[in-house]
């Protein structure tokens, strides 16, 4: 599954717009984020990690690394 995808599924769960993970972003990071400019690094697979980890944080999720 593509990123994107993911992260619209994860946010449907929840019941969380696209819309409000980009206002959540633009509120805890400073920078101005609309929902077609995360679309666009989603999609592109351009989306930096410290980006993933506040979409994770606005979805009440958390990034973790394990091993296999």
């Amino acid at each position: 599954m593509d990123t994107i995808n993911e992260v619209k599924m994860l946010a449907a769960k929840k019941g969380i717009t696209m819309t409000s993970i980009a206002k959540y972003l633009s509120e805890k990071s400073g920078k101005k984020y609309t929902i077609d400019g995360l679309s666009k690094k989603l999609r592109a697979d351009t989306i930096r990690y410290s980006e993933m980890k506040l979409i994770a944080e606005a979805l009440d999720y958390e990034l973790i690394f394990k091993e296999k």
